[in-house]
Formats: structure tokens, sequence, C-alpha cells
């Protein structure tokens, strides 16, 4: 019996709309959540990712304004920007766009942001807060991972859960959140041994490691489910074939295209799965979800006292 299919898609829109219903009653009490985007420079994969981001808050209702400070910035003038931004209260959430430049000190960057503002969790504060189960601001695509699996009906509590992959803006924090909605967790990397062997005890295994296929049958205990948090291009034929021979759909898309998409997960897996997320349509489409109900989240945080004023009076 194939995998059930885990649509990311569908699961995003739901959230969504009930962001877009959120921002709306907000908006109406006087307090119009807003997210601030710095790109720096011109990556063309950034650009893309921001474009999204921008449609997402126009989509939801969130206002949204767009800095753009050129490749040769330096990091006093960006830690300059972002201080600007703490200190303007209609910005709710601020938001580096990453990689920045290589005369950029990024860590430096990202710790100017006022953790109240910090809509991808990246904060040692907010990551401080997860760690101990306080209120806080999560990283988006972990608690994109967790909408997928609660909102699936897959129970999490009790679960024997592998997370492939130890980097600070998947692996540790989706393994916390799974650790909190108690689950037993178990954080694999490049030296762990018998990688296989640990994968095959997961109920829930999540592969975050971003190597193209890496996790095949091999690594499966029949009927768990697998979230694939990879996005890999393949763009080889020998590769291609190694992957999807067979699959007409996707012959005919890499045919046209000269490119597709793979996850961390060998589409084999597929066919002892219980469940899994595509590639593309799973994890992907959540994690801007995410950042809007953060943006939103972030607004009632520390705007919270005056939405409940406004809405009295």
């Amino acid at each position: 019996m194939p995998a059930l299919i885990l649509d990311g898609t569908r699961i995003a829109q739901e959230i969504r709309s009930e962001v877009a219903a959120e921002v709306k009653a907000m908006t109406a009490a006087g307090v119009r959540p807003g997210l601030a985007v710095v790109l720096v420079g011109h990556n063309p994969a950034s650009e893309i990712y921001v474009r999204g981001k921008v449609k997402a808050c126009e989509e939801v209702g969130v206002y949204s304004e767009q800095f753009t400070p050129s490749e040769s910035a330096t990091t006093a003038e960006l830690l300059a920007l972002i201080e600007g931004l703490n200190r303007r209260d209609e910005i709710d959430g601020i938001l580096v766009q990453l990689p920045l430049p290589a005369q950029v000190d990024a860590k430096k960057v990202l710790l100017a942001v006022d953790p109240a503002k910090d809509v991808d969790g990246f904060h040692p504060m907010n990551v401080g807060f997860l760690s101990t189960q306080r209120p806080g601001l999560v990283p988006c695509t972990p608690a994109g991972i967790i909408e997928i699996l609660q909102r699936s009906g897959i129970p999490i509590a009790g679960q024997e859960a592998v997370v492939v992959g130890r980097s600070d803006i998947v692996g540790k924090p989706v393994a916390m959140l799974l650790t909190n909605a108690n689950a037993t967790v178990t954080i694999c990397h490049s030296k762990t041994r018998d990688l296989a062997g640990v994968c095959r005890r997961a109920d829930i295994l999540v592969a975050a490691i971003g190597r193209a296929g890496m996790i095949t049958r091999d690594f499966m205990k029949p009927g768990a489910t697998v979230i694939d948090v990879g996005m890999n291009t393949v763009t080889g034929l020998a590769e291609f074939r190694r992957f999807f021979a067979g699959n007409a759909r996707r012959e005919e898309m890499f045919a046209k295209k000269g490119t597709t998409l793979v996850g961390d997960v060998h589409p084999e897996v597929a066919e002892i799965a219980g469940a899994i997320t595509p590639v593309p349509g799973g994890v992907g489409p959540l994690t801007i979800a995410m950042l809007m109900f953060n943006t939103a989240k972030a607004a009632k945080m520390r705007r919270g006292n005056r939405v409940a004023e406004l809405s009295r009076a």
C-alpha cells in the first residue's frame, strides 16, 4: 500500500487563511502586523524567496517593507539599519535574508535583531525560550513540520523520532519541538555510527541533511512517517534516472526544463513509508506560512495589550 502523501501546500493554505482572519481582526482593532525584509545584494535565489515572502504578506494582509542594501554593504551599515527597524513600533518582524555577502559578519547582524521581532526564531534568546518551553518565536521550517504532523493526525507523544541533520535552522529546533511534544528523539549527523540502523528505529524520521536521495529504503521502518526537508536540484540525466526512472510525469517535466527537485529521501521510500512529505509541495510551503504566523504572533506579543484595549473600545 503506497504511503499517505502529506500535502504541505494544502496545510500551508489552511494556516495562511487562519492568519489572514487574525490579521484582519487585529487591523480592525487598529494594530496591523508589519514585516521588514532585508535583502542585501542580488542573489537570484534570495530574490525569489523574498518575492514569495512579500507576496504572502499581501495575501494575508500583513504590512511589509523591503530594504535592499548594495552588495558592498558593511556590517556597520547593516547594524545601523537593524537598529532603526528595532525602534519602529509598526514593524513587528525583521527578516534578514541569508546568505549575506562575505564581508558581513552575519552572526553579529542576526544577533542585533530585537528578539521580540526575530520572526526567523534564530536569536539565542528565542532558542532559549524554545529549549525551556517558554513563549517565543519558533524557527519557521521546524514549526511547519510540527503543523504537518499535527494537522495530519499523526501522533507524536510516545513515538520514537529520528532527526538526520543538526543545523541550527532545522535539525536542532525540530528535535526540541518533538521533545517538547513528548517524542523520544535521536539527532544523527555525519559522525553517527550505523546511521541506517538508527533511522530504522524511527516512527517519525526527519531528513534535513542537504544530500539528494541519501535516505533509502534501507533506512526505513515499514509504516514510518517521513518528513523530507531537502530541496536538491537534479540536472544530470544519470542522477535523474537514479531517482525517477519510469516516472513518466517527472520525465516529461525534466525533458522540458532540464532540472527537477529531489529531497534528501529517495523516492523509493514512498513504497514502504506509512506517510511522507513530497518534494516539492511538502515542507517548503509551510516555511512561508509560518513566517506569516510568526509575524502576527510577534505583533500580539509586542502590542497585545493595545489590541485588547482597542477591541474593548
